[in-house]
């Protein structure tokens, strides 16, 4: 994704598809079970676990699939040891690439992504090849038919959000990412129930792909999103409406 991009529109609407499927599943119960590794089994105290939690309601994942996860987490269940890893590389037109991964096996997934980048004329880099150029941030996504602009903003910005914006079916607000689960309470509060919240990479400067490029760099992302222990792909690239129709 480039931030709030048509891409982010389009992976939104393929993120859709794939809650239908298991490997949307998949990933986020290894998202439960890292969450409660890394900080514990209770949702109140542990925010990623929280957002992990209703990240598996939105997907009508079964409640006691996700108690089997959390307790696979703190160790109360035996199950696989994950680890929570950050990789980085280079796309078509130099373009950077960030990917989220848990992962039972460090090493087999460093030369799937290494596979992946060279498959789509890119390179998997080293740490910090391309960190530098994003921003962390706090993102929720709530559904346009529940309040006007105006009235998200207010409730938003007043629990320290930094942007309301409109992208397509939904507003998306920005905030500083240590107050991302006060933004999301206080649109709960307000009975704007968020369609999402997540940490996520913004790029500074989004850079626009066509052609050719723009094709290399949507496969790319695909097959990087299409792995199982890839959580999530962030990017700097970005597509004119018109090459997105044009590549279908």
């Amino acid at each position: 994704m480039s931030g709030h991009s048509r891409w982010a529109t389009i992976k939104r609407t393929k993120g859709a598809a794939d809650a239908k499927c298991g490997q949307a599943w998949t990933k986020v119960i290894k998202e439960v079970t890292i969450a409660a590794r890394l900080g514990g089994g209770d949702p109140k105290a542990n925010s990623r676990l929280r957002r992990a939690i209703d990240l598996g309601k939105a997907q009508n994942i079964p409640a006691d699939t996700v108690t089997r996860a959390i307790k696979k987490g703190t160790g109360e269940l035996e199950g696989v040891s994950y680890e929570d890893l950050v990789y980085e590389g280079v796309g078509p037109r130099g373009v950077l690439v960030l990917m989220e991964v848990v992962t039972d096996n460090r090493n087999r997934t460093a030369a799937e992504m290494r596979k992946l980048f060279d498959k789509h004329g890119g390179v998997l880099g080293a740490v910090g090849a391309a960190a530098w150029a994003f921003d962390v941030k706090g993102v929720l996504t709530l559904a346009k038919e529940l309040a006007t602009e105006e009235q998200v903003f207010d409730v938003a910005a007043g629990a320290g959000a930094e942007d309301v914006s409109d992208d397509g079916d939904v507003w998306t607000i920005t905030a500083p990412r240590e107050l991302l689960d006060v933004v999301r309470d206080a649109l709960v509060l307000a009975s704007l129930e968020p369609r999402g919240a997540e940490i996520q990479h913004i790029p500074n400067i989004p850079k626009m792909l066509e052609g050719d490029d723009a094709r290399r760099m949507i496969a790319l992302l695909d097959s990087l999103e299409d792995h199982d222990d890839v959580q999530k792909v962030f990017s700097e690239a970005d597509f004119s409406d018109a090459t997105l129709a044009a590549l279908g």
